[in-house]
């Protein structure tokens, strides 16, 4: 099922439907300020599982989350740094993932190995909204099978996984650029993916 949901100021009926969908269980497609995503609630178990088998990704691969906001690092983050927080004041909301070592609140099967999490806090007011009445993280990643290019279109993405999601929000055409991967778990920020960056981190690293 589509349904278009307005960017900039998303109507509220629309926003608890994913709401209601993402807190049983389900998962959705949705818009980001760089691509589309597919996601679910962090808690769902089943969740991360259904959007492992329609991505056709492996369990070493592990996915990142979505925040409200920048307050929600210290609870799902744990040993940030001041210069790692004042380089993410820059870049966030922005189409920027970080990557932080996770806090218990993370659960084990969204941790890598070395116990971290990617996060993003976008500029997308449908992501805000989602997440901000859900009260809690979303799971992020490309709407897209593994290995392939993501989608801009969501109808292009129904044509793929229409049957396989419960909901696809409609936030209109976007670009193909991901976002900037950078590492802050670590002493130095490593670049792990070079995606869109408006702010011009890339040269301040």
């Amino acid at each position: 099922m589509i349904i278009q949901v307005h960017p900039e100021t998303p109507q509220l009926d629309r926003v608890n439907r994913a709401v209601e969908i993402l807190a049983d269980d389900g998962v959705i497609v949705y818009p980001t300020d760089t691509i589309y995503g597919i996601g679910c609630s962090i808690y769902s178990k089943k969740g991360i599982e259904r959007i492992r088998r329609i991505k056709g990704r492996d369990g070493a691969k592990h996915f990142s989350i979505l925040c409200a906001n920048l307050k929600d690092l210290s609870r799902y983050a744990r040993n940030v740094s001041n210069s790692a927080y004042k380089l993410m004041r820059k870049m966030l909301p922005g189409p920027y993932t970080v990557v932080l070592q996770a806090s218990r609140e993370i659960p084990r099967l969204m941790q890598s190995r070395k116990k971290t999490i990617g996060i993003r806090v976008t500029e997308n007011a449908i992501c805000q909204s989602i997440v901000e009445r859900l009260g809690h993280p979303i799971v992020t990643t490309s709407a897209n099978p593994s290995s392939e290019s993501p989608a801009t279109n969501p109808y292009v993405i129904d044509d793929w996984c229409g049957n396989l999601v419960d909901l696809i929000i409609d936030g209109g055409d976007l670009d193909s650029v991901p976002s900037t991967v950078i590492d802050l778990s670590v002493e130095s920020p490593v670049v792990l993916r070079e995606g869109d960056d408006p702010s011009g981190i890339l040269e301040l690293l």
